[in-house]
């Protein structure tokens, strides 16, 4: 496993690996996909002390510890100021800007007034970066729909198309205070009952967000509603084709067994992308307070959806995770088979062939971290591969990829 002295070089590996392609799986149709994963799999955000778990309390988004920015990169403070103030009267100036995310993912920037009021403003990365991949109506549209939904998110302030205003578009919520579960040594602050309550809201707040009549609340055109597995099999083994650095034969018997077997897509629903633990803001007591990052949202096959977070979902008696230091390793959060209980009890989506949603989503992780080993052979990544044990890649590659062929193979 990667250790978390290890994490503070790596967290943007996987984001700057994919943000190099411009073109193909990962062109404007991929989304943000590229940038997003620089934070799935590596843990802790660059710039915590190895020593020490970065603080629960935030948006969303990991925190880089002493990130605030004197000069305020990325922001006009004058314009965004005028520009708040128009959108919420009650806002006080001077606003004090902190990033509190950043990197190659969408930044987001901690905003308080002179009475403490907080909000939370999101923009593109800083230069040059594709319109789609970062698309702020986008995802602003999403969030606003899903407002009035039983489904949490952060309450909107405004959107901002006008680059004159801050170079690029960017949108405003309310902060949400609370708590986000980044890591077991967050998660072992928690009381058991707590990790508990957590482990069931999270799912109850997946099947809202899956039940969600798209239609209704105006996303029937987010984005073509079948065909989802079909594309992803066909995106992702083009990019580790694109990109291998060695032979994995379980990759090309995995994929070929997943399309002779797709199952009939039951409907079509809201496919967040990239659900679990540290993409929701907690209380106290564990209820879900927001659900985080909509860059990837899309509409498809929600037990994909599903899937993936349970091959995120480590278990204490796991050999290997597939994310590092998994807060849900800790005693008290349900196990796997629980959460497919509870989300088929919530959801009445007939879930018999959950296995090939676990085998899909096995292999899609695999093939994400394999091009992200391959940077690193090729030595595309510059200084940020002194003292990384890339091995650890290939020890989950390998993982992921034999999990995949023993359950495809049953299909």
């Amino acid at each position: 496993m990667t250790s978390l002295s290890n994490v503070a070089s790596v967290t943007s590996t996987i984001g700057l690996y994919l943000t190099s392609r411009s073109s193909g799986p990962f062109g404007p149709s991929c989304r943000s996909f590229r940038l997003r994963l620089q934070r799935t799999v590596l843990g802790p955000p660059c710039g915590t002390p190895s020593h020490l778990p970065a603080s629960p309390r935030h948006y969303g988004c990991r925190p880089m510890v002493g990130s605030t920015v004197p000069s305020v990169t990325g922001i006009d403070a004058d314009a965004v100021t005028a520009w708040l103030r128009d959108h919420d009267p009650t806002a006080r100036p001077p606003f004090r800007f902190e990033l509190i995310a950043g990197g190659h993912s969408n930044l987001t920037y901690k905003v308080t007034d002179v009475r403490d009021t907080a909000y939370a403003l999101r923009r593109p990365p800083l230069g040059h970066v594709l319109a789609t991949a970062h698309d702020m109506g986008r995802e602003y549209k999403i969030v606003a729909a899903l407002g009035p939904t039983k489904v949490p998110v952060a309450p909107l302030i405004g959107l901002c198309t006008d680059d004159a205003v801050n170079g690029s578009p960017f949108y405003v919520m309310r902060f949400v205070e609370g708590v986000v579960l980044r890591n077991r040594h967050v998660a072992h602050t928690w009381p058991v009952a707590v990790r508990s309550a957590a482990s069931n809201a999270l799912i109850d707040t997946l099947a809202d967000i899956h039940e969600v009549d798209v239609d209704a609340i105006g996303l029937g055109d987010l984005g073509r509603k079948d065909g989802y597995i079909a594309r992803q099999l066909k995106r992702w083994r083009m990019q580790f084709h694109d990109s291998k650095t060695r032979e994995i034969p379980a990759i090309d018997e995995v994929h070929e067994l997943l399309v002779a077997h797709i199952p009939d897509q039951q409907g079509s629903g809201i496919v967040h992308g990239d659900y679990r633990l540290d993409n929701c803001i907690f209380d106290e007591h564990g209820a879900v307070l927001a659900v985080l990052d909509w860059e990837l949202c899309t509409l498809g096959d929600v037990l994909a959806d599903l899937a993936q977070l349970l091959v995120y979902w480590g278990e204490a008696t796991d050999d290997q995770f597939a994310l590092d230091s998994p807060p849900s390793a800790e005693a008290g959060f349900s196990t796997r088979a629980e959460l497919v209980a509870r989300y088929a009890a919530r959801s009445r989506r007939d879930l018999s062939q959950l296995d090939y949603y676990m085998a899909f989503a096995s292999w899609k992780v695999a093939c994400i971290l394999e091009g992200v080993y391959s940077r690193y052979v090729a030595g595309a990544m510059g200084d940020r591969a002194a003292g990384q044990d890339i091995s650890t890649f290939i020890r989950r590659v390998d993982h992921l990829a034999s999990r995949a062929v023993s359950i495809a193979r049953t299909l």
